[in-house]
């Protein structure tokens, strides 16, 4: 449901060549506030190898959609992202970090705890 299906409506019919229709009732669809957000991460823990592949994905539990995203990293002004998920290709020293996302209904914005990243080891091109 979205806002604008708020109204009123009946059900027609016809009843042999009769056209009879229900009463109307009246729908209000609510704006439900953006809550309960949460991170995943993939590899879990947060701890990646150099080079590795990371996945971190963002859920919003409760919220009226459409939903915006925006991903950030604490000391970085940047913007890294802006979907529900955020990947990280050949990850390097870097991208360790504290991350968190944003989500936006339009009207109101939540964010989600941070989630420590840390990238571990060495990198050898030759291993992949």
């Amino acid at each position: 449901l979205q806002l604008h299906h708020s109204g009123h409506y009946r059900c027609k019919g016809f009843v042999g060549s009769w056209l009879s229709q229900s009463a109307a009732v009246t729908v209000t669809v609510h704006r439900v506030l953006l809550s309960g957000m949460s991170l995943s991460v993939q590899p879990p823990r947060g701890q990646v190898a150099l080079g590795d592949h990371l996945v971190l994905s963002c859920v919003v539990a409760t919220g009226t959609g459409p939903l915006s995203f925006s991903w950030h990293r604490e000391g970085s002004g940047a913007l890294l992202g802006t979907g529900p998920c955020l990947e990280l290709h050949h990850v390097g020293d870097k991208d360790s970090g504290r991350y968190h996302c944003r989500a936006s209904d339009g009207d109101s914005v939540a964010e989600s705890p941070t989630l420590n990243v840390t990238v571990m080891g060495e990198w050898d091109p030759r291993t992949e």
